[in-house]
């Protein structure tokens, strides 16, 4: 029997990576270095929820619908976060809102998923030789354009392949990625649990068959409807009720283990992923290493 074709796809904050320590603590401590003082972080944790209502009002989706730019637009939250908190004679310094768009767009503001880049590197491999012919690993989010460069900055292969952005094909056509796209609700122009983010996803992966087979669009979208889907996030109303209903199979990302009404999958090992969700419309996971362990079939 032909072994099947796999689209796993994650969500980005919370489940491949996390920040290091509450955001509003690293502002307060990329501040501090900076010169200023006189706030607590509790008031600045307050400064930045209304910065960022206030920003988001104002141009909406990190400043893509206004052509303001997600740069521009974290630079603007920065300053009324901070604004208000500042004595009448101080001034804003020139290198905060460097640092800290730096920080936020690497590993220097995140915690990555434990295990996280050994894992990804090793599961293509691993799933060509056991439960999958071919496996294309995604990236689906909620966020404005960092996401590619923090994975990048944790020692992940990342495509330059990206919803709504123009690729020369030759730089990834046969190329081995850790994560092969992107579809950020910034380029996509909605959010989860909208069913269209996840179908931008499937026409990621339409280019890439494509491409990598030389097929037309045609065939290859005829490919993709073969295709198991499954999609990997840690909140329930936006990542699980979002793959149900784009016709995916849902894995709740559950660390501490809260989630105790649904189906763990380390409790199927030898199901395959066909009969799981046949019985299951969600399961849960503890890790992505559980994960990729029993989708490849080392369980």
């Amino acid at each position: 029997m032909a072994r099947p074709n796999l689209l796993l796809c994650f969500d980005a904050f919370g489940t491949l990576f996390r920040p290091r320590r509450l955001v509003a603590q690293q502002y307060g401590e990329v501040a501090r270095q900076c010169g200023l003082a006189g706030f607590s972080d509790d008031k600045l944790q307050l400064s930045l929820r209304a910065a960022i209502k206030d920003e988001t009002k104002q141009n909406p989706n990190y400043g893509r619908a206004t052509g303001l730019g997600a740069t521009r637009w974290w630079t603007n939250v920065i300053h009324k976060t901070f604004t208000p908190l500042m004595e009448n004679d101080e001034v804003l310094p020139t290198d905060l809102a460097p640092k800290l768009l730096h920080r936020f767009s690497s590993d220097e503001g995140y915690n990555v998923e434990p295990n996280l880049v050994s894992t990804l590197k090793a599961l293509k491999h691993q799933s060509r030789q056991r439960c999958f012919d071919r496996i294309v690993i995604g990236v689906v989010t909620n966020s404005d354009d960092r996401v590619p460069s923090v994975l990048s900055s944790f020692g992940l292969n990342i495509s330059p392949l990206r919803y709504g952005t123009d690729v020369n094909r030759s730089a990834f056509a046969g190329q081995d990625y850790d994560i092969d796209f992107h579809c950020m609700s910034y380029d996509v122009g909605v959010e989860k649990p909208d069913s269209l983010i996840f179908n931008a996803a499937k026409l990621m992966l339409i280019q890439i068959i494509a491409t990598r087979d030389g097929k037309t669009p045609t065939e290859a979208k005829a490919d993709v409807e073969t295709w198991r889907k499954v999609y990997v996030g840690d909140e329930y109303t936006k990542d699980v009720v979002g793959a149900i209903n784009a016709g995916w199979n849902p894995v709740l990302l559950d660390v501490n283990e809260y989630s105790t009404s649904i189906p763990k999958l380390e409790d199927y090992p030898t199901q395959t992923l066909d009969d799981l969700f046949e019985e299951h419309t969600v399961v849960r996971v503890r890790s992505i290493q559980n994960l990729t362990m029993w989708l490849t079939g080392g369980r």
